[in-house]
């Protein structure tokens, strides 16, 4: 039995501290803004921008169409068995991830994830709201609901909801005509899978970009634990200088007449921190390396005379060179090093093969599949006949005569189902499935062999493209 007066073990889970991030000035945060604009307005205009591809194709510029299983991009079409081009560019994303955080550290996170643009959304939209960091900490340390917080609070959840929903329905938008879609939308026709979809998509925005915040960065995104191994001491982070901060004014270790450091603990660069951590401790796994903390840095410095720079862009090996009284390296020669090299030209590889193979693939394609069922089929005259499906593919955005033919054996003759002739019409922007006999005479060479190579042609009649695909005649083993 446990004696009442044992004191009970300490919890090993911390409360969230909620963050309300300082309204600050300066480089960094106009960036913040500028890449905010443009990468919110790339994502809900897109699906408006209009590409004109003929009269049977959409004429959106960017869709993904899972109805006829293509994506189409401008002037770029991708057909399902093209998805080479989707791995690719998977890749070079992979490794523009690579590179940027070898070079910058965890920049992506900073300036460009969708979580941070959408977070620093909602920030704003609350501090428009509700007021700077102190105001919105009254409020939230404010237990009684009178009518002020109610109002506030509520406004600010609505514009939240908005931004959801606009996020929600700019993303179905990708999968569909957007003006279409929109007036359905409004109409309270569109299909339920799209108000589903929206829905969802605006609750995950609001409750990821308003509720939890940062905490998606630091507990569900995985990147935080795999930046160390991306990272090496000539890459560039946020770092704090100590050496030229220690010992602050407002320190024990400070004694009267002695000389102190040049920060005055003044919690500037905490109290505009999106994730509320203490640059000054070093750097940690919170830290997307955003840069704000500079910002309010450097406009504290200014007011009290000191140089600039306090935090800063920094690597480690120009920490070492500074604490010996040393010139920092170039920003170019902690950039342009053997790690951030090797990944430009593994990215510039994938992008050179991703444009030549875009370049050099046909417009008409075709597939072969023997019928294996029966393998052969005996006529009546002792002629052995191969069953064929045959798959034709039209990019072309009209409809194209293709002229069949096959080449291997010349006693091996071909029929097409359904017609008297070599040639079938295959609709624009689409596939045709042809039923293909070839038949060989009793005497010929491939009646009386087990496995023979032949090669089936296509050719665009309109303006002589052919394609072939190889292919294997089964005859009567002798």
């Amino acid at each position: 039995m446990v004696d009442a007066k044992t004191p009970e073990p300490p919890s090993l889970y911390a409360a969230r501290e909620p963050v309300f991030p300082k309204k600050v000035y300066g480089k960094f945060r106009n960036l913040k803004w500028l890449i905010m604009a443009v990468t919110l307005g790339v994502y809900y205009l897109t699906p408006w921008i209009r590409w004109d591809r003929g009269p049977n194709l959409p004429d959106q510029a960017v869709l993904v169409d899972l109805a006829h299983r293509r994506f189409f991009f401008f002037w770029i079409e991708i057909w399902p068995h093209e998805f080479y081009f989707i791995a690719g560019l998977l890749v070079m994303a992979g490794l523009g991830l690579f590179l940027f955080t070898s070079a910058l550290g965890r920049v992506w996170c900073g300036y460009t994830c969708p979580q941070t643009v959408w977070t620093d959304l909602f920030i704003l939209v609350e501090r428009w709201i509700e007021g700077d960091r102190n105001a919105r900490l009254r409020l939230h340390r404010q237990k009684k609901w009178d009518l002020r917080k109610l109002r506030l609070r509520l406004t600010k959840w609505f514009v939240w909801l908005l931004i959801g929903a606009a996020t929600g329905g700019a993303w179905v938008f990708y999968f569909t005509d957007a003006p279409t879609l929109m007036r359905d939308l409004l109409m309270l026709s569109a299909h339920p899978v799209a108000y589903t979809t929206i829905a969802i998509l605006t609750a995950t925005t609001f409750f990821f970009g308003g509720i939890a915040r940062e905490q998606v960065c630091t507990y569900a995104c995985p990147w935080p634990r795999i930046q160390a191994a991306m990272i090496d001491e000539d890459t560039l982070i946020v770092g704090y200088r100590d050496w030229r901060g220690e010992p602050r004014k407002h320190s024990e270790a400070v004694k009267e007449g002695e000389p102190q450091g040049d920060c005055i603990d003044c919690m500037a660069c905490v109290n505009v921190c999106p994730v509320g951590i203490d640059i000054r401790d070093g750097q940690q796994l919170e830290c997307i390396t955003c840069a704000l903390c500079i910002d309010a840095c450097d406009d504290i410095m200014e007011k009290i005379g000191k140089p600039r720079g306090l935090i800063d862009y920094m690597a480690l090996t120009d920490e070492t060179r500074e604490r010996a009284g040393h010139a920092p390296k170039p920003i170019m020669q902690h950039i342009l090093r053997p790690r951030t090299l090797m990944y430009t030209s593994l990215w510039s590889l994938v992008g050179i093969l991703l444009v030549f193979a875009l370049f050099v693939r046909p417009d008409i394609e075709m597939t072969v599949a023997p019928v294996r069922n029966p393998i052969f089929v005996t006529l009546a005259d002792g002629s052995i006949r191969n069953t064929y499906e045959v798959r034709l593919l039209n990019k072309h955005g009209d409809d194209r005569p293709f002229r069949l033919s096959v080449t291997g054996d010349p006693a091996v003759r071909m029929q097409l189902e359904g017609t008297a002739y070599d040639t079938v019409s295959v609709p624009a922007d689409s596939t045709k499935l042809q039923r293909l006999y070839l038949v060989a005479a009793p005497g010929a060479a491939a009646a009386q062999t087990k496995r023979s190579d032949i090669r089936l042609w296509v050719e665009d009649i309109s303006n002589g493209e052919r394609a072939y695909k190889n292919t294997v005649f089964n005859g009567k083993e002798q």
